[in-house]
């Protein structure tokens, strides 16, 4: 990754936008990895004072509504279930207790890495109910579907999935379409995009007049993908451009979409500290039914809010900044979190916490602090 984290190539990069820039803008990154590499790697302090950086909902963990997560609670609970979940699941918290208290408790919480397994582990446990905690945007979709496809095929009646998928596209025109929007312009999520393609972001781009750029990860990547949209942004231009081109091609990666619609279709979903976004999520098709927990176990009809402390919800939609939050570093903790965004790996919280907090010391591997504003 050296030849993408140069720091003479990243200030070059920042002189570039500075030249540009004649008014101010506000840019908002999708994707809670990119945020995370922008805190990070002090990409903020590059940037000059009219650009400004909004961190988006692009956290698949800390979007997932306290409802999902109390069902998965109660599923692990029961004597009959294993319950099956990536690892970043474990310590988000429900309205009550987490995963991982459940999983002290006694309740049989099962960390995976791929849906796969959690299939292999229906297989070998044929008189177990296991359940696969699906969470996730379109870039785990596809295993996701295989999964469910590959259990329907074997004939696997013990296996099921509790899905709480939900889709970038209609965030960001709840984004856009809020009162008081001050958004003009977006870096896209790269590895959505290399599952999903670039062209459903066209239709975005004309309806409100913003540039979406998509980008990588890495330093160089996200300093050229705002110089491309600072660009658009001064020229009066709102086109999708693909800054990404070694990973993400135009047209998506057709089989991973051919999978995923043959499994999920379209559906309405509420997003932690946002609320219900209509066709924003994917559930399993009425040919699938047999493999949804919910139906399998029950509903969740309940709905709970989050902590009245917790600011998830303003942070989420990029109008607060973590330590905004009064809670943050102090009665909100990686050890000890109120929300979702503390916990999570792709959370703003817990990069602003790891990287940028008072209490720690600044990551040396920071390209920003007195050479900020070259």
């Amino acid at each position: 990754m050296d030849e993408y984290r140069d720091a003479a190539d990243a200030r070059r990069f920042a002189r570039a936008i500075a030249r540009v820039t004649t008014r101010p803008w506000k840019i908002m990154e999708v994707c809670g990895g990119q945020t995370h590499a922008i805190v990070r790697f002090g990409i903020e302090d590059l940037l000059p004072d009219g650009v400004t950086l909004i961190h988006g909902p692009g956290c698949p963990v800390c979007v997932t509504p306290v409802e999902m997560i109390d069902k998965a609670i109660e599923l692990a609970g029961r004597s009959e279930v294993i319950l099956c979940s990536f690892g970043d699941m474990l310590r988000v918290p429900g309205s009550r207790t987490s995963l991982l208290e459940a999983k002290a408790a006694g309740g049989r919480v099962k960390v995976v890495y791929s849906p796969m397994k959690a299939v292999e582990l229906a297989r070998a446990n044929p008189d177990r109910e296991v359940v696969f905690f699906a969470v996730g945007f379109e870039t785990t979709a596809p295993a996701n579907a295989m999964a469910v496809f590959q259990a329907a095929r074997d004939g696997l009646e013990n296996f099921s999935m509790l899905a709480s998928h939900v889709l970038v596209p209609p965030a960001m025109e709840a984004i856009l379409a809020a009162p008081g929007n001050e958004v003009r312009g977006f870096l896209g999520a790269g590895h959505v995009c290399a599952v999903m393609g670039i062209d459903e972001y066209r239709p975005l781009a004309r309806r409100y007049g913003v540039p979406i750029v998509v980008t990588g990860f890495e330093p160089l990547d996200l300093l050229h993908g705002i110089h491309l949209c600072v660009k658009q942004l001064e020229e009066g231009r709102a086109d999708v451009e693909n800054q990404y081109v070694r990973s993400v091609r135009p047209e998506g990666n057709l089989k991973a979409m051919e999978l995923m619609r043959e499994v999920f279709v379209v559906g309405p979903r509420t997003w932690r500290g946002i609320g219900s976004i209509p066709d924003s999520g994917l559930v399993l098709r009425e040919t699938y039914r047999d493999f949804d927990a919910e139906r399998r176990f029950g509903p969740t009809d309940s709905h709970t809010e989050e902590t009245s402390e917790c600011i998830s919800g303003l942070v989420l939609q990029g109008r607060r900044k973590p330590f905004e939050c009064p809670a943050f570093g102090a009665r909100c903790t990686p050890d000890q979190p109120l929300g979702a965004p503390m916990v999570s790996s792709e959370g703003a919280c817990a990069a602003y916490y790891r990287y940028r907090g008072d209490h720690l010391e600044t990551s040396e591997t920071s390209y920003g602090g007195d050479h900020g504003k070259e």
